[in-house]
């Protein structure tokens, strides 16, 4: 009798029930879930009795709706910093029924960049917790490539390639992104067995959950290409691709060649054994390479979707919109219904057809898309978001001819777990009937983020909603503003990566009284992790618009050879990154071990662990080797601003930097004879005599200083040190005493 009890209660069990106990223990018992199959995406919020009903057509729908009725009713928001609540005993009653809808069906996550600046080392309980959020967010289009290189060994197994050569051909688990679009091969491996073996396992369980809450995941596809040695190897017609920033492209085979439908075939039929078939594969071709004439766009594209269309005759080819991708020819060329366009930028560089720098005139023509939020490159910290731009540019679609087979929205940042603001305003955009009033939503995020209402709390949100997180028009900088700690010094330091585009669009006194009012109101929020966690992020977004201001004064003070002021000014600029690694440890999100601890665990061997630590290590810095970093500017392309890479690796660049340029200073206060041209009585005044001394700049080999950094090994904790209020008001009084 217990046992055919037991087996009753496992049918009734939902994936939401799961969800709502993941999010607090008993939670599924408090709400009554009803699924309503049909065409029409919807939820509706009603009361049946001492329960909230939420009702919808699918289970992905059904959490969207929890998700509100968490923050416009109960004043909880669950995000990356907190995907765990404790909801009353008695939920918050729904007064009258409350029902939203929406024609954007699909709701795509992820960019390929995302698996390796976010995720390169989750485990299985940490993607549960995602997928988790992407239910409560409305996403039921995520892109899924974990394990997928499963795959790709065992085609190259079966094409003749030993595991030795394919070690050199696919990349290591911090790279991994950058080897499936084709950019390079190789770089932090050779991957151990027991990698190959723990993704397939974890990528079956990250798919088996998306499908139970009725996603359709996005497994890669195949678009050519091979190792770099494919034509002489197999004795096709291949091109290697132009290096990639100074790294070795893969080759690309030809999709006219006699063996592409055997291969392209070949790679189905092992994602198929591994993962089951996919509704929707993910390709694109000739990412980020230049045009050629000699390329049959046309026919490539045909190829690329008839392999496909025999893997799963049903499935949809996903294809990002960027720069020249994807083609005019294969856009002409390939059918309506088959091809669904990320438009990647929408929100700063729309290509759907409105203006912009990569405007299409005609948009996408016949094929459906999808408008998309970036947000940010690099997985970089810092406050950034376009809210008026992200709501302008939504906005126009409605009714617009060039819209007209616009399909849904997408998340395509290339790093998660960052300004959590914007991501819930794109992902309650589709269901908002009414255009978003920018100032009255944000008044809405704030009660539901903290659970209660406070005004300088308010003021300090609505000020950063219009600076900061309003970047405007025209400005097409690569997410935040960048930290001024993270970039390699120089004498007139401005963007710390080489493609940042960054521009000065808002006061950094507007941070700066923002992080005031965040810490006044402080310890009325002790203890609510929401509020604690954006306190510590608006604070060290203030501490680092301030140390640009000090950078200034450093640099004006070794022009005007004031050695007295450049020794003060800059002991201040290297306290403020201290006093930053100080506040950033606080939190385990902005600490370098949970990074760095999180590949070491993934290790089952010394040498396993020292492999993945060094991948973690060189991606947030020297991004590669020598030629990499320097000559193909990718170094510090991935910079953090987190506590343990302060103290070690960005204050240690700035105090050597600091060192030569004192050095300097004093060198060129004596008199150098030579210079003089050997009279005693010469007419030089000192400060000329400096500037005849001292190099147009600093000679310092970076990449040696930078390089010994990354094949240490670890000395980093995950666990938070001190209290964030505490230590965010030392920040506070620091910057007031200046």
């Amino acid at each position: 009798m217990a046992l055919a009890a037991l087996s009753l209660t496992a049918m009734r069990a939902t994936p939401i029930d799961g969800l709502l106990e993941r999010i607090d223990k008993g939670a599924s018992r408090k709400f009554k879930i009803e699924l309503r199959r049909g065409a029409d995406d919807y939820f509706r919020l009603s009361q049946r009795g001492n329960r909230v009903c939420v009702e919808g057509n699918t289970w992905v729908n059904i959490a969207t709706g929890i998700n509100w009725y968490l923050k416009y009713y109960a004043g909880i928001h669950l995000s990356w910093n907190q995907m765990q609540a404790h909801l009353p005993a008695q939920l918050p009653r729904v007064g009258k029924p409350e029902r939203h809808d929406t024609r954007l069906r699909l709701r795509y996550d992820f960019n390929y960049c995302t698996f390796s600046y976010s995720m390169a080392f989750w485990d299985w309980p940490r993607w549960q917790r995602e997928i988790d959020w992407m239910a409560l967010h409305g996403v039921n289009m995520p892109l899924a490539i974990v394990g997928t290189e499963v795959a790709w060994r065992n085609m190259l197994l079966r094409l003749g390639y030993s595991r030795e050569e394919i070690g050199r051909f696919i990349a290591g688990p911090a790279f991994l992104a950058w080897w499936h679009m084709n950019n390079l091969e190789g770089w932090g491996g050779p991957l151990p067995e027991t990698w190959y073996k723990r993704q397939e396992t974890l990528q079956r369980n990250i798919l088996r959950c998306m499908r139970e809450l009725d996603m359709h995941p996005v497994l890669p596809g195949y678009a050519g290409m091979l190792p770099h040695d494919a034509p002489a190897r197999l004795g096709v017609d291949a091109v290697a691709g132009a290096s990639w920033n100074g790294y070795q492209r893969p080759a690309t085979l030809s999709a006219s060649d006699k063996r592409f439908d055997e291969i392209a075939d070949m790679y189905y039929q092992e994602l198929t054994r591994l993962y089951g078939r996919a509704d929707y594969y993910s390709m694109d071709p000739f990412h980020e390479s230049a045009n050629s004439a000699r390329v049959d766009y046309a026919g490539t594209g045909r190829r690329l979707l008839a392999a496909m269309k025999r893997a799963n005759p049903k499935a949809t080819w996903v294809i990002q919109g960027w720069t020249e991708n994807p083609r005019p020819q294969m856009l002409d060329a390939l059918p309506a219904g088959d091809l669904l366009i990320l438009d990647l930028f929408s929100e700063c560089r729309p290509m759907w057809g409105i203006p912009s720098i990569w405007q299409r005139k005609q948009g996408y023509g016949k094929h459906a898309w999808l408008f998309c939020m970036l947000e940010n490159f690099g997985a970089n910290v810092g406050l950034h978001g376009r809210m008026d731009q992200l709501l302008h540019n939504f906005y126009l679609t409605r009714g617009n001819t060039l819209a007209a087979h616009l399909r849904g929205i997408g998340f395509t940042m290339e790093g998660s777990e960052n300004n959590p603001i914007m991501f819930e305003l794109m992902s309650e955009l589709p269901w908002r009937a009414d255009p978003v009033d920018r100032d009255a939503w944000v008044r809405g995020y704030v009660r539901a983020r903290y659970g209660r209402d406070n005004d300088d709390v308010q003021t300090a949100w609505a000020l950063l909603a219009r600076s900061i997180y309003n970047c405007p028009a025209g400005n097409n900088q690569q997410g935040p503003h960048e930290s001024i700690f993270d970039a390699r010094p120089g004498l007139d330091v401005f963007q710390v990566k080489s493609w940042s585009k960054m521009k000065n669009y808002y006061d950094p006194h507007a941070t700066l009284v923002a992080a005031r009012l965040m810490v006044g109101a402080a310890d009325r929020f002790a203890g609510n992790d929401n509020f604690e966690y954006d306190l510590v992020d608006i604070v060290r977004q203030a501490l680092d618009d301030q140390a640009r201001i000090q950078y200034r004064r450093v640099v004006a003070d070794y022009k005007s050879f004031s050695r007295e002021a450049f020794r003060r000014d800059s002991r201040r600029f290297l306290s403020m990154i201290l006093l930053q690694d100080r506040l950033l440890g606080t939190r385990t999100e902005f600490r370098l071990g949970h990074w760095t601890q999180a590949a070491r665990a993934l290790g089952t061997t010394p040498d396993e662990k020292r492999l993945y630590e060094w991948n973690a290590r060189v991606q947030i810095t020297t991004w590669g080797n020598r030629r990499c970093a320097d000559r193909g500017g990718l170094r510090d392309y991935a910079h953090k601003e987190w506590q343990g890479l302060l103290r070690d690796f960005y204050y240690m660049r700035w105090k050597t930097f600091f060192q030569a340029m004192e050095r300097q200073l004093a060198a060129g206060s004596e008199a150098d004879y030579a210079v003089l041209g050997g009279s005693v009585g010469s007419a030089n005044t000192s400060a000329e005599l400096a500037t005849a001394r001292t190099a147009p700049s600093l000679a310092i080999d970076w990449y040696a200083l930078e390089d010994p950094w990354t094949l240490a090994t670890n000395t980093y904790t995950a666990q938070p040190e001190g209290d964030p209020i505490e230590v965010a008001r030392d920040v506070m009084n620091f910057l007031s005493a200046d």
